[in-house]
């Protein structure tokens, strides 16, 4: 499968994580070899910047990692998706199923995003496509954002599962850079 940056060599498959059965790619080896990590962020930095995005959202946690980078190198501003309970102002919130149980992210409603906006989507891996969806649809249920005006950006594809189908299938943009 596709591999165009060759970091497969720096992501650890971990059998049994989070339980039996799935097969867990650990990103910890990428992030903690400098010269790969870079070469992570500098392309994400690139699909966003081809992409014409004027703000990153990311989604908690590992998706993080990533985004950081890619909006200082940028200077675009980051919005954070994350689980519950963890952002202080009120949120909306989206609930939505993972391949292996079931939770919902969340986005204050505060935050500064406007129809018309450009958003890139960053995080680690996408499965089943629940999560960046949820992302997603946020974006557009909330804040009126076109689907068209969104790209989800992950590091990994685990195209089996289906997750990067479904999202092309829900008119969002999708890019990868590893795929399984």
């Amino acid at each position: 499968m596709s591999d165009k940056l060759d970091l497969k060599k720096h992501i650890r498959d971990v059998e049994d994580f989070p339980i039996p059965g799935i097969k867990f790619r650990d990103i910890t080896s990428l992030i903690e070899t400098p010269e790969p990590f870079r070469k992570t962020c500098k392309e994400l930095t690139k699909m966003t910047e081809s992409f014409n995005a004027d703000l990153i959202v990311s989604i908690e946690s590992r998706g993080f990692i990533f985004a950081g980078s890619v909006s200082t190198d940028l200077l675009l501003p980051f919005v954070l998706a994350r689980k519950p309970g963890k952002l202080p102002n009120e949120t909306y919130v989206k609930s939505f199923d993972l391949e292996y149980g079931s939770t919902s992210i969340e986005i204050q409603k505060n935050t500064n995003i406007e129809k018309g906006q450009r958003i890139v989507i960053i995080d680690d891996l996408v499965a089943t496509g629940g999560t960046a969806i949820a992302c997603a649809e946020l974006l557009t249920e909330n804040f009126n954002v076109e689907k068209s005006d969104i790209l989800i950006l992950c590091i990994i594809d685990l195209p089996e599962l289906g997750g990067s189908n479904l999202i092309k299938e829900q008119g969002y943009n999708i890019e990868t850079l590893v795929s399984y």
